[in-house]
């Protein structure tokens, strides 16, 4: 049975391959023109050490000590020359995408669905017969090129794809490239040209509690990544505290209440920032953490929103004393 290996490098590009039963990831990626770093192939010089960060495999015993510690397999690092996995494994390589000759993927898709979903948020879908082939790990993005120009704008995938269809979250900047595309000019047929998938921010393997942080559009990678547990299931518990400004940015709420009605152990809550809403839950996203949430320390973070939430919600998490196992985040900034 062959499995499938997202090769994550340093610059954030991935790059997915197909490997054969009891052949070494190393083997496999030279197979299909990707030279990630090798030597000596015997397990014996350390230059193909890379991260393991989800997946069952077998390192063998033939390698040795001086080029993977026994303290670096216990935390997940592998030699790709040694690898043979049992399982669809995320392997990160510690080498810009450049350096071992995969390039970003180019798609080419046409629109098959633009939605306002509220005066601030745009929902788009596009399909394409090349988006078959498009494989990405939920929270990563593309750039999506704004027809008519030479300029690109970062989305993250809403959606995981299906049948050759994905989907995005686009904040409708006033006067902003895409933005005035898509509520002007964009209708169902139209071509758009995408390259990707990029990005570290991701949903890794769920060893403990998730704690998921959005603000505004920032939902987008969330929405994919519930997607991803809604199938695959979760021991753990996970929850999602949503932040907007304004009443009329709150988007999605019925598919998070569908996820919740899924998703057995997932819950979520929403806030709006402005004083003036009449939503029920008022204030900033770091009012709505409970300690419960936290588990002193023993969770997974994951935060996307503008720069100012990142820095608070990492403000927030200091003065609680309490250190998570991890925390992801991915800034953002709209475009105009």
């Amino acid at each position: 049975m062959t499995h499938t290996i997202a090769l994550n490098f340093e610059d954030g590009v991935t790059r997915f391959i197909d490997i054969n039963p009891g052949e070494t990831v190393a083997d496999a990626s030279y197979r299909q023109g990707i030279n990630i770093p090798l030597d000596c192939r015997d397990g014996a010089c350390g230059a193909c050490k890379c991260q393991a960060e989800s997946g069952v495999y077998d390192l063998g015993e033939e390698y040795i000590e001086d080029a993977l510690s026994e303290d670096e397999a216990a935390q997940g690092y592998v030699l790709t020359c040694q690898m043979r996995v049992e399982s669809d494994c995320v392997v990160r390589v510690p080498a810009s995408s450049a350096v071992c000759k995969a390039p970003q993927g180019s798609y080419e898709a046409a629109i098959s669905q633009v939605r306002q979903l509220s005066a601030s948020t745009i929902a788009l879908s596009i399909r394409g017969e090349s988006l078959s082939r498009l494989a990405f790990l939920p929270g990563q993005y593309v750039n999506l090129k704004v027809p008519g120009t030479e300029q690109t704008r970062a989305y993250s995938f809403s959606s995981l794809q299906k049948g050759g269809e994905v989907s995005f979250l686009i904040r409708n900047v006033p006067g902003g490239l895409m933005s005035s595309f898509l509520s002007n000019l964009a209708k169902a047929g139209d071509s758009l040209e995408l390259t990707g998938p990029l990005g570290s921010f991701y949903l890794r393997e769920i060893k403990r509690p998730l704690l998921l942080l959005a603000g505004g559009t920032g939902l987008a990678p969330f929405t994919a990544m519930l997607e991803k547990i809604a199938d695959e299931g979760s021991e753990h518990p996970v929850h999602l505290v949503y932040g907007v400004t304004h009443d009329h940015d709150l988007v999605e709420m019925e598919r998070l209440a569908d996820f919740a009605a899924r998703i057995p152990n997932f819950t979520f809550s929403a806030c709006v920032a402005s004083p003036d809403s009449a939503y029920p839950q008022k204030g900033y996203v770091t009012q709505h953490i409970e300690p419960t949430h936290l588990n002193d320390g023993e969770v997974d973070i994951y935060l996307c929103g503008p720069p100012p939430m990142v820095e608070a919600v990492s403000q927030f998490i200091r003065e609680q004393g309490i250190e998570p196992a991890n925390f992801y985040y991915e800034k953002f900034a709209a475009s105009a």
